[in-house]
């Protein structure tokens, strides 16, 4: 028979087993990698108008090297088919290193490094995700291009929504507040208790 304390230990093993078996790929760059990441040549307002041609949308994905919170998005968020389903088939994705030095061209043309990029946009934290609606092609800044930011991490259920919010367009009509509190009212009318932790 098992003691409480092998119990534990033998527990807590197996729960660290089964979560190597989620673990994504990682880079040479450091950074967690998905199969549906963009390689593109880091032309951002070409690469809107690309995602806008396909009638998609851009995310814009910052993060850095050991961030645990990025291994979470990783690991927790995009590990649910959902959620990486909603976004291969609604987003483009491109992800950028907040301390890389890859050239990047602005929506302004101004060509920066990454972590020059990420300063330029007062990227401060990671994960930092910019959604970027496909009706803002041809924009020349990222103020006009950005629809939504979530700086830093958020769970599934809210990382979901706010893809939706973008996708949907309830940017233009309510806050993401708003937005959240409509769609727990219309899930509990439906009788659903939605996982948000």
């Amino acid at each position: 028979m098992l003691t409480r304390r092998q119990f534990t230990f033998a527990g807590a093993a197996a729960f660290g087993a089964a979560r190597t078996g989620f673990a994504a790929e990682v880079g040479d760059d450091g950074l967690h990698k998905q199969p549906w990441f963009l390689d593109t040549f880091l032309e951002l307002g070409d690469d809107l108008a690309a995602a806008a041609d396909n009638g998609r949308h851009l995310m814009i994905l910052y993060e850095q090297n050991g961030c645990p919170y990025c291994r979470e998005l990783h690991e927790v968020n995009f590990a649910g088919s959902e959620l990486s389903d909603y976004i291969k088939v609604h987003y483009d994705v491109i992800q950028l290193d907040m301390f890389g030095a890859r050239e990047v061209l602005d929506f302004d043309g101004q060509a920066l490094e990454e972590r020059d990029l990420a300063a330029k946009w007062g990227v401060n934290f990671t994960p930092t995700t910019i959604l970027m609606h496909n009706s803002n092609a041809g924009a020349v800044s990222v103020s006009a291009a950005q629809s939504f930011r979530m700086p830093g991490y958020l769970k599934p259920f809210h990382y979901l929504s706010s893809l939706e919010f973008v996708a949907e367009r309830k940017f233009e009509e309510q806050t993401f507040q708003r937005y959240l509190q409509d769609k727990f009212a219309e899930l509990e009318a439906q009788g659903i208790d939605p996982d948000v932790w």
